[in-house]
């Protein structure tokens, strides 16, 4: 994308290594979308595009739905947010998983090399204790947000997103079934969604370049 725009990437407080505990001065998840808004606004962003996936894609439809005028576009890929009892969310089995299992939980190939570098270890075995604590801080930084999913209210704030939408999800998601794409269509007025197939929950990695592809020809 930072070959056709200009990118801003913030990462979800607590998880910038080196500044764990900042996380504790987040204290809710509404107090979480304020700190994204307010960091837009001061940047200065005008007509803002959103990327986002998995709880990111919450988080920028949520900023959608609150903030109707921050996004002109909307990408969201596999977003969180929903519950359907008939698909229940795979978030509490995720956490659960024992980690050598965790890549089959978000890949559908999870012998492709990008599952396979994003799961390895420190070639130094001194860095691998600290690896290991950052990535469960990590997941806990996140699960502070992500709980209660069907709590958090979007279904009843999706009709507010004015943006343009896309969602995007891969049809073999074992962690957020691709049912879901057409709760958030029925809910968005101007919402596009496309089903990759051979695909789990990390679209642009396993699919990237349909992923960039998609997203590219749909924000021009």
């Amino acid at each position: 994308l930072a070959q056709h725009f200009t990118v801003y990437a913030p990462e979800l407080p607590g998880t910038t290594p080196g500044d764990p505990y900042i996380i504790y001065k987040v204290d809710c998840y509404t107090d979480l979308l304020l700190m994204y808004e307010e960091a837009i606004r001061k940047l200065g962003l005008k007509e803002a595009v959103a990327v986002g996936q998995s709880m990111g894609g919450m988080i920028a439809l949520d900023l959608a739905a609150s903030y109707t005028t921050l996004f002109t576009q909307v990408v969201a890929l596999a977003p969180t947010g929903l519950w359907r009892e008939d698909s229940p969310v795979g978030i509490a089995d995720l956490y659960a998983t024992p980690p050598e299992q965790v890549p089959a939980f978000l890949f559908h190939d999870p012998s492709i090399p990008a599952a396979q570098t994003m799961f390895s270890l420190p070639d130094d075995p001194e860095q691998i204790p600290m690896h290991v604590a950052q990535n469960v801080w990590n997941l806990g930084c996140a699960g502070k947000f992500l709980w209660p999913i069907p709590d958090h209210g979007l279904a009843n704030r999706l009709h507010r997103v004015s943006a343009r939408t896309l969602v995007m999800w891969g049809e073999q998601d074992r962690l957020l079934s691709y049912r879901y794409a057409q709760e958030f269509a029925a809910g968005i007025e101007d919402c596009s969604v496309s089903i990759l197939s051979d695909c789990g929950h990390i679209l642009q990695m396993e699919k990237l370049d349909e992923t960039v592809e998609q997203v590219c020809n749909f924000l021009a």
